[in-house]
């Protein structure tokens, strides 16, 4: 694997903004910025242009994009490539190349960018690398040259103006943990230098509601609730170890996963979750708590693999 991150890049504003996000995170992480434009022949806006006239549209998309970055990101050695191909085979590709592969996102109405949202969920599903899903807030119109303005508002000095303060907010199972994706949160919360939200929502089970549980149902949420802390404590204890430079705010609620990570989401820098590697027939499946934070999440979303 290279020392890369891929954006994937077709001058649209979602695109626009994975391009800033992906640029402040090479920086970040001192490496090359792969921009990367696929043409597979089915875009609406291109399915009746022949493939060269395609491939001269899409190379100079990704000049301005790069020009853009030159001036803003001098140090960053930023690359390009045009392929003709299945986007999601040719996505996939790129991604075992990267350390991170970024996307552009538009929520609700699905995963846009440069692809259709159903081949979207299918490169979430497939790959084997950390996705990052960025959503557009004030990005440059599509294929604007001139200098790039601040994407979420306040700007940040450390991060090229495109990041909000906030937390970085990472959302654990704490009875299956994994460490792939608290690896990702930890070592994203420190590269921002900001602190880490550890958040585990329970519920209580079904079984326990009945006619004879009205007395008993306070003590079983308190131990309910006590286990549950205790499990996220020792989950977290070898990541504070190994990065102790980041804060941990543990954040152990009765609740609903989905709904309280995308509100967690307002205020935050970055939302990382997990998606478990499974091979299905027929379908995509990136679990129903991930699914609902892609399409609800206003702030970036890093969806990492694990097995």
């Amino acid at each position: 694997m290279s020392r890369t991150v891929t954006v994937g890049v077709d001058g649209s504003r979602e695109s626009l903004a994975a391009v800033d996000w992906a640029a402040g995170e090479a920086v970040r992480r001192a490496v090359a910025l792969r921009l990367l434009h696929v043409w597979g022949g089915e875009d609406p806006r291109t399915h009746l242009v022949d493939q060269e006239t395609a491939r001269g549209w899409g190379e100079r998309t990704l000049d301005a994009a790069r020009r853009r970055l030159v001036r803003r990101h001098p140090d960053l050695r930023v690359e390009t490539r045009w392929v003709a191909g299945d986007p999601v085979e040719t996505l996939d590709a790129a991604a075992q190349e990267s350390e991170v592969l970024v996307l552009g996102s538009r929520g609700l109405t699905g995963l846009r960018g440069f692809l259709a949202g159903s081949v979207s969920l299918a490169v979430l599903a497939r790959v084997r690398r950390p996705v990052v899903l960025v959503r557009p807030h004030n990005s440059p119109a599509p294929g604007a040259d001139g200098p790039a303005e601040p994407l979420h508002g306040g700007p940040d000095e450390r991060d090229g103006g495109v990041l909000p303060a906030g937390e970085v907010v990472v959302g654990l199972d704490v009875f299956g943990p994994c460490d792939e994706v608290l690896g990702f949160a930890f070592a994203a919360a420190e590269r921002f230098g900001c602190p880490l939200r550890a958040m585990h929502a329970w519920t209580v089970p079904a079984a326990v509601y009945g006619p004879d549980m009205g007395g008993a149902l306070p003590m079983l949420l308190t131990e309910l609730e006590e286990d549950a802390r205790r499990a996220l404590d020792e989950v977290l204890v070898p990541w504070t170890d190994k990065y102790p430079r980041v804060p941990v705010l543990r954040d152990c609620h009765q609740g609903r996963p989905a709904q309280d990570l995308a509100d967690a989401a307002h205020d935050a820098r970055l939302v990382v979750v997990g998606r478990k590697n499974r091979r299905a027939r027929f379908g995509t499946h990136i679990g129903a708590v991930t699914h609902a934070v892609v399409h609800h999440s206003p702030a970036p979303v890093a969806v990492v693999p694990h097995d």
